[in-house]
C-alpha cells in the first residue's frame, strides 16, 4: 500500500512539474445560421420544398447539345484532375494518421563480418575475423493515453472530407461555367442575328438615299450619313461574328481541348431558367447544401481536433517496445538456446521544460482553429448575401422582362401600321425601316434581359449548391472544439 501512494506522489510530482497550456484558448465561436436573417428580401418569393437543384441541374435549361459538353469537360478538365489529386493526398494523410494509432513490427535480418583488432578483442590477442548474425522482430506500440493520435487522425479526417466536397465543388463550378459560356454563346448568336437585321435595314435604306439623290429629291450629306450607318452596321455585325468565335474558344477551353473543338460546338436552341422557386428553410438548409459552407465547416471539425492533438503532447505517455530474434558469431549455433536475444522496454516520458515549443504549437493550432471559424463565419454570410442577390436580381429582371415584352408589343404594332401606311401610300418607306429601328431595339433589349435572367439562374443554382445534399453528415453543433481539455 505504502508503493502505490509512493507512486502516487511521485506522478502528482511529476503531473505538477510538467510543461502546461494555462492560458491558450481560441478565440472565436461558430456563428449559428439561424441568426442571419433574409426574410424580407427572399419573402417575396415562390417557395418549393422540392425546388433544391438537381445533380443535373443543367438539364433544366433544356439544350441536349449543352448536356453533352458539361459531361465532357467533367471527363476531361485539367481542374477536375487538379482536385482528384488533392483528394487522392488528403486521404493519404488519413491513412498515415492512423497507422500511428496501430503497433509498428519490423523485421530485420543482418550479417556482417569484421576484423577484430587487438584493442577489440578482450583476450587482448585481435588479428582475426569476426561474422556477426542477426534475425530479429520488433514490436513498438505508443499507448496514446489522452488520446492525441486518435485526435491528429480524426483532424486528418476532417480534411480529407473538405477536400472531398471541394473536389465535388470544382465540377460544380466547372459545370456552372461551361452553362454560363453556353448561356453567352446563345447571346452572341442572338445579336449577331439583329445586327444582320440591322445591316439589312442599313443597306436599304442607304439604297433608297442612292436612287433619291440621282433622282435629285435627296442631298448628298443623306447619302453619305446612310453609307456611314451602313459601315457602322457591318462593324456590329462582325463583333458579334467575332463574340461566336471567342465564346466557342473558351468553351474548348473549358472542355480542357483545343480551340478547334470549339468549331464543333452548334448553335443552342432556346434555353429556360435554370431554376423557377426558391427552396424551403433557407438559410438553415444551406449548410447542408452549399460545398464551400460544407467544406468550411468540416475545416473547422478538423482544427477542432488538431487542438486536441496538440494538448495531448503536454501529458505524459507510454511507449511499449519489445525485441525478440537470435544473435550470434557461430553460425552453427544461431539458432541454438544461447543465440536467443529479446527485450521487453517500457518507456515514459514526460514534457517538463522544453522551452515554450509545446505552448507555441498550441497557440499556433488555436490560431488556426480560429482562422478556420472565422473562414466559416464569412463563408455563410457571403454564401447567404449571394443567393439574397441572385433572387432580387431575377426579380428585377423578370419585371423588366414584362415592361420590355409590352414594349416590344407596342413596337411591332407600330412597325405594322408603318408598312400599313406604305402600302397605302399614306408614307415613305423610310418611315417604315423608322419603326422598324425601333422594334429591332426593343428586340434586342429584350433579348440582351432574356440572357441576364438566364445567366443569373445558373448563378443562383451555384449559390443553393447545385445538387449537393450532405445534410445528415455536416457537423453542426457548438461554438468551440469538439473535445475540449481543461487548461492545466
Amino acid at each position: 500500500m505504502a508503493r502505490w501512494a509512493a507512486g502516487a506522489m511521485l506522478a502528482g510530482t511529476l503531473l505538477a512539474g510538467c510543461a502546461n497550456y494555462a492560458g491558450i484558448e481560441p478565440q472565436q465561436t461558430l456563428t449559428p445560421i439561424s441568426r442571419l436573417s433574409a426574410n424580407q428580401v427572399l419573402g417575396r418569393s415562390p417557395v418549393s420544398p422540392a425546388a433544391w437543384p438537381d445533380a443535373d441541374w443543367w438539364k433544366r435549361l433544356g439544350d441536349p447539345t449543352l448536356d453533352t459538353l458539361i459531361q465532357e469537360a467533367l471527363s476531361d478538365s485539367l481542374d477536375i484532375a487538379m482536385a482528384q489529386a488533392r483528394l487522392r493526398s488528403a486521404n493519404a494523410a488519413i491513412v498515415s494518421a492512423r497507422a500511428d494509432e496501430l503497433p509498428g513490427i519490423d523485421a530485420s535480418a543482418e550479417i556482417s563480418r569484421s576484423r577484430v583488432s587487438k584493442v577489440e578483442d578482450p583476450r587482448g590477442q585481435g588479428n582475426f575475423y569476426s561474422t556477426s548474425r542477426s534475425l530479429l522482430l520488433s514490436f513498438d506500440y505508443d499507448l496514446d493515453l489522452w488520446g492525441g493520435a486518435r485526435a491528429a487522425w480524426e483532424a486528418a479526417l476532417g480534411e480529407a472530407r473538405a477536400q472531398e466536397i471541394e473536389y465535388r465543388a470544382a465540377g460544380l463550378t466547372l459545370s456552372v461555367n461551361v452553362a454560363r459560356a453556353y448561356v453567352s454563346l446563345a447571346d452572341a448568336y442572338a445579336r449577331r442575328d439583329v445586327a444582320q437585321r440591322q445591316l439589312d435595314r442599313a443597306l436599304r435604306i442607304n439604297d433608297i438615299n442612292d436612287e433619291l439623290l440621282q433622282a435629285g429629291l435627296n442631298n448628298e450629306t443623306q447619302s453619305l450619313q446612310s453609307q456611314v450607318t451602313a459601315a457602322s452596321a457591318r462593324q456590329a455585325l462582325e463583333a458579334a461574328q467575332q463574340s461566336i468565335r471567342s465564346e466557342r474558344i473558351s468553351l474548348a477551353i473549358l472542355l480542357g481541348k483545343g480551340p478547334d473543338r470549339g468549331d464543333t460546338i452548334p448553335q443552342p436552341d432556346a434555353l429556360s431558367p435554370a431554376i423557377a422557386a426558391l427552396p424551403s428553410v433557407i438559410p438553415a438548409d444551406l449548410i447542408g447544401h452549399r460545398p464551400d459552407v460544407v467544406a468550411a465547416r468540416w475545416r473547422v471539425e478538423a482544427a477542432s481536433r488538431s487542438i486536441d492533438a496538440a494538448k495531448a503532447q503536454f501529458y505524459p505517455n507510454i511507449n511499449l517496445s519489445a525485441m525478440a530474434g537470435f544473435r550470434s558469431v557461430l553460425g552453427d549455433y544461431f539458432f541454438s538456446e544461447a543465440a536467443k536475444s529479446g527485450s521487453v522496454t517500457p518507456a515514459i516520458s514526460l514534457p517538463i521544460f522544453e522551452g515554450g515549443r509545446l505552448r507555441a504549437n498550441l497557440d499556433s493550432t488555436d490560431a488556426e482553429y480560429d482562422l478556420a471559424v472565422a473562414q466559416y463565419n464569412k463563408t455563410i454570410v457571403s454564401a447567404l448575401g449571394e443567393v439574397a442577390d441572385d433572387v432580387t436580381t431575377l426579380q428585377s429582371l423578370e419585371r423588366q422582362r414584362q415592361s420590355q415584352q409590352q414594349a416590344l408589343a407596342s413596337a411591332r404594332s407600330a412597325y405594322g401600321l408603318a408598312e400599313e401606311r406604305y402600302r397605302a401610300g399614306l408614307a415613305g418607306y423610310l418611315d417604315v425601316l423608322s419603326s422598324e429601328q425601333q422594334l429591332l431595339s426593343a428586340e434586342q433589349s429584350l433579348t440582351q434581359i432574356n440572357t441576364q435572367r438566364l445567366d443569373r439562374s445558373v448563378q443562383l443554382v451555384q449559390a443553393l449548391g447545385g445538387g449537393l445534399a450532405l445534410d445528415d453528415s455536416v457537423p453542426t453543433g457548438g461554438d468551440g472544439p469538439s473535445v475540449a481539455h481543461g487548461a492545466k
